[in-house]
């Protein structure tokens, strides 16, 4: 019975960090335009990019992240893992692909982008080391 009412806690505490993160970017694109969004397309190497890692930690769990994404805009990852125990399916390892064929041709890692409900790119960064509430301010500052 105890392992089942930490198993509880430790669920619900979990739902009260996680994300909005598309797991398929035509969805994505498609509640973009049907909410009036952009999309943040953020590209990731989750499990080998120290800097990934870090605005991982730092920007995407932040709280205050996490309410402007919900009010402003619609989040899609295309994370490119390296470890075998890592490994995406490999449909979304293909559309990741894709993406990064036509958004992250250098191949950088972080990559951030703003992106239109077109799909026209308004705004790139990658790592910064700011606070939240900089971060996304400097998204913001993509839209105008």
């Amino acid at each position: 019975m105890k392992k089942q009412v930490m198993f509880l806690f430790l669920f619900i505490g979990t739902l009260g960090y996680s994300q909005n993160w598309k797991s398929n970017f035509q969805e994505a694109k498609a509640q973009s335009l049907s909410e009036d969004k952009n999309i943040l397309l953020v590209f990731s190497g989750s499990d080998w990019c120290a800097p990934c890692i870090k605005l991982e930690n730092i920007i995407w769990k932040s709280g205050e992240f996490k309410k402007e994404a919900d009010q402003n805009w619609v989040i899609y990852k295309a994370d490119f893992p390296k470890k075998k125990a890592n490994q995406l399916a490999p449909e979304l390892m293909e559309i990741n692909k894709k993406l990064a064929e036509k958004y992250n041709k250098s191949g950088n890692f972080p990559l951030v982008l703003l992106l239109d409900k077109a799909g026209n790119v308004l705004g790139i960064t990658g790592f910064k080391n700011l606070s939240p509430a900089d971060y996304i301010k400097l998204i913001h500052s993509f839209e105008k």
